[in-house]
């Protein structure tokens, strides 16, 4: 696999992880902090987005290595998945 493709699959699971992380360790201005006025109820008191590119590097790290590894080793194909030609 070249660089430059494995820098593009990265990119690509960085930012499906980024989506994937955004929710979690969030918390609602229901719970006892500050609710700051004009803001939406459900909407976080305090967001870290350093600490969400953290977390989302992390995964899409880990489902990058899951993925090259299974690229290396052939683990699972796309014959795998392939439901459209008839098996005999």
């Amino acid at each position: 696999m070249r660089f430059s493709s494995i820098i593009a699959i990265y990119a690509l699971f960085w930012s499906l992880s980024f989506f994937f992380v955004l929710p979690f360790r969030l918390k609602t201005s229901e719970e006892p902090d500050v609710h700051v006025r004009g803001q939406a109820e459900s909407a976080p008191p305090r967001f870290s987005f350093v600490r969400t590119c953290k977390w989302t590097t992390f995964v899409a790290a880990v489902l990058f290595g899951i993925y090259y590894l299974n690229y290396v080793n052939g683990w699972f194909g796309p014959e795998v998945v392939d439901f459209f030609t008839p098996h005999r």
